[in-house]
């Protein structure tokens, strides 16, 4: 007797490339095959909105709107990288800190992940750049066109978590220990 195979739900990540002006978020499904759909992806464009806090605000809301629309049930952001200026990358932090603030209200889980890692896992160099990140993740979604940089990142963040979180599987541990054996 053969009984029909329910298929596994996909999985939903939001990937998030904060930033203080752009922040750039990306959506995709994970079936539990590993192949990878695109669902959604836009930079929040925080500029044009008065002073910082305002900014914050202003990711803050466009965040929760999209995780309602979207409902996504796991999210990957990228941890922050200290450049040259010290009161940029405190901005940055704050953009970064109101991003996971939208995220925990909602209860999801967040994995973070350095820009060299995912890079690296997109690209397959830690110091690829930013026109190889978009054709990179153009090709492995099957975009037309130049996605913009703050998405194409965000969608980049997205996909790395969903080959991590599978390794995660086929090993058997943590996402986090997955990426670091």
């Amino acid at each position: 007797m053969n009984a029909a195979r329910v298929p596994l739900p996909a999985v939903r990540i939001l990937g998030i490339d904060p930033g203080s002006q752009r922040t750039g978020v990306g959506i995709i499904d994970v079936e539990a095959g590993g192949r990878v759909r695109h669902v959604h992806h836009q930079p929040l464009v925080l500029l044009g909105e008065g002073d910082f806090a305002a900014r914050l605000k202003r990711l803050l809301h466009g965040l929760t709107g999209l995780i309602e629309e979207y409902q996504p049930q796991e999210v990957a952001i990228e941890q922050v990288f200290v450049g040259r200026s010290a009161d940029s990358a405190l901005k940055l932090g704050q953009a970064r800190g109101a991003a996971i603030s939208a995220v925990v209200l909602r209860d999801l889980p967040v994995s973070e992940y350095a820009a060299r890692e995912v890079k690296l896992a997109v690209v397959g160099t830690g110091a690829a750049d930013k026109a190889q990140v978009q054709h990179m993740v153009a090709a492995m979604l099957g975009l037309p066109g130049k996605l913009q940089a703050d998405a194409a990142d965000a969608l980049a963040i997205a996909l790395t978590h969903a080959h991590v979180r599978a390794t995660a599987q086929r090993l058997g541990v943590s996402t986090r220990l997955a990426w670091r054996k």
